[in-house]
């Protein structure tokens, strides 16, 4: 759901969608990548004729039609008002699967907030995530 509404967008805004887009879009819709050097990475092993310039592009046209925050990591943005559904999946240790809707994110992790303290009558406003280090090593092979 999410790829179609992002490709919709890119073709109303002139955008043409190639082989090299499509693969970038779900490298970034897939991963948790937090620069277009790691984008870059992932892309020139499935394609290497991709070049950087290319990766560059994508990034610039996926921001400008506000798919992606660069302050978000390059992870696909969306608000609390956002209607988005399958915007999370959590899977817990006995393999039970809840994938949840933006709204339902942001109500899970705003009742955490508050039922642990962290927010007493604030509203939850943005989330950022970083690659833990452990992940980015795994996936180059360092482990």
């Amino acid at each position: 759901m999410q790829k179609e509404m992002i490709i919709e967008k890119l073709k109303e805004h002139g955008g043409r969608i190639t082989k090299q887009r499509l693969m970038l879009l779900d490298i970034i819709l897939e991963n948790e990548c937090s620069s277009c050097k790691e984008i870059f990475y992932k892309a020139s092993k499935i394609d290497r004729k991709i070049g950087t310039a290319t990766v560059y592009r994508m990034i610039n046209a996926l921001e400008d039609i506000g798919a992606i925050s660069r302050k978000n990591m390059y992870r696909v943005a969306y608000s609390s008002e956002c209607a988005m559904e399958d915007a999370c999946t959590v899977v817990l240790d006995d393999a039970t699967t809840y994938h949840l809707s933006a709204k339902m994110w942001n109500k899970v992790v705003q009742e955490g907030l508050n039922a642990c303290g962290f927010a007493k009558n604030q509203k939850l406003v943005s989330i950022t995530f970083k690659t833990c280090s452990r992940v980015l090593a795994r996936d180059s092979g360092q482990l």
